[in-house]
């Protein structure tokens, strides 16, 4: 295995167990879309998997769907995927050649009237659901991987990763000389209030992803 198999856990269900002798990404996403192993397939609208090249060397992983991409079956097409990706072309890096992913696949969410708002995954999803991460990072091998706020980094890495510790790290990441990047997820920028505040905490995220884009480049 390209990654160690520590930092994941065994499938917990029949679903999971089924995808484990998928060889293929595609393969994977199938079994995916069954995954019920835990309750939050229940509410959502349908199991949001990753989307990139198969062979991309760079992959992002964000904390889970939001309504947007609930409804759409893909992963930052909402109002955080939109700032996601004027900072990727600030940054210089092209969306189209990069994997896009998040830890928990399916959209958590408290109902508050006809809005659905978005709840924190607790570590027992974030544990389940690492499974999907694993053969998502098995099967394509990237040579970096970002993890967008405190929950990728969490799934990633096995344990918690405060933000403000480790952001700007590039630090290794299984047995293959993989590393892993921590930074913020973009809809922290969204819930900031004041205009300074969001501009400046931008141009660190833009500068965190510059800093990606030339470690893709030595």
């Amino acid at each position: 295995m390209a990654y160690q198999q520590d930092l994941f856990q065994a499938p917990a269900d029949a679903a999971q167990a089924s995808a484990a002798g998928k060889t293929s990404l595609s393969g994977v996403r199938d079994s995916a879309r069954a995954c019920r192993a835990c309750p939050l397939w229940k509410g959502a609208t349908q199991t949001v998997f990753g989307e990139g090249p198969s062979d991309a060397s760079l992959l992002f992983v964000g904390e889970q769907p939001g309504d947007a991409e609930d409804i759409a079956g893909r992963p930052f097409v909402g109002p955080a995927g939109r700032i996601f990706d004027r900072a990727l072309v600030e940054a210089g890096i092209e969306r189209k050649y990069v994997y896009v992913t998040n830890a928990v696949k399916h959209f958590k969410f408290e109902q508050r009237g006809k809005r659905r708002l978005h709840k924190r995954p607790d570590t027992r999803e974030i544990e389940i659901c690492r499974w999907w991460i694993s053969r998502e990072l098995e099967l394509i091998e990237p040579n970096l991987v970002v993890a967008l706020g405190a929950t990728a980094a969490r799934s990633l890495a096995g344990r918690p990763m405060p933000i403000e510790r480790s952001r700007g790290e590039l630090m290794p990441l299984g047995s293959n000389g993989a590393r892993m990047l921590i930074t913020v997820h973009p809809s922290y920028l969204l819930r900031l209030r004041e205009e300074e505040d969001r501009e400046r905490e931008y141009g660190r995220f833009v500068d965190d992803l510059k800093l990606v884009a030339s470690a893709q480049k030595r």
